[in-house]
């Protein structure tokens, strides 16, 4: 009885990690070995931009910059602001009231 036991927490603790791992996840992390700047670093940026909590957060191909942007929902009281920040040189590209056709 004991080795199932043990069987059985060793099941729990991998389903445990991978669904840890999952949360973890964003949106493009495909993407993360062309950035030069880190998913942690553009949370830094992206928050000293403007304060909140972050809301969502993608790694995405798009005009502006070098192309390649991390891009950030920050929620502080009821507004919601897009924050852009390239991927490549860590500069910010957005920082706007998030408008009405958000995807």
């Amino acid at each position: 009885m004991k080795a199932s036991g043990n069987y059985v927490m060793v099941l729990l603790g991998l389903f445990l990690m991978a669904s840890a791992t999952d949360a973890f996840a964003y949106t493009g992390q495909k993407l993360a070995g062309d950035a030069k700047i880190s998913l942690e670093q553009a949370r830094v940026i992206a928050l000293r931009a403007h304060p909140g909590k972050i809301a969502d957060e993608e790694l995405e191909q798009e005009k502006g910059g070098s192309g390649l942007r991390y891009s950030f929902d920050i929620r502080h009281g009821k507004v919601t602001q897009e924050v852009g920040v390239d991927a490549k040189t860590g500069d910010l590209l957005e920082n706007a009231p998030e408008g009405p056709d958000a995807d």
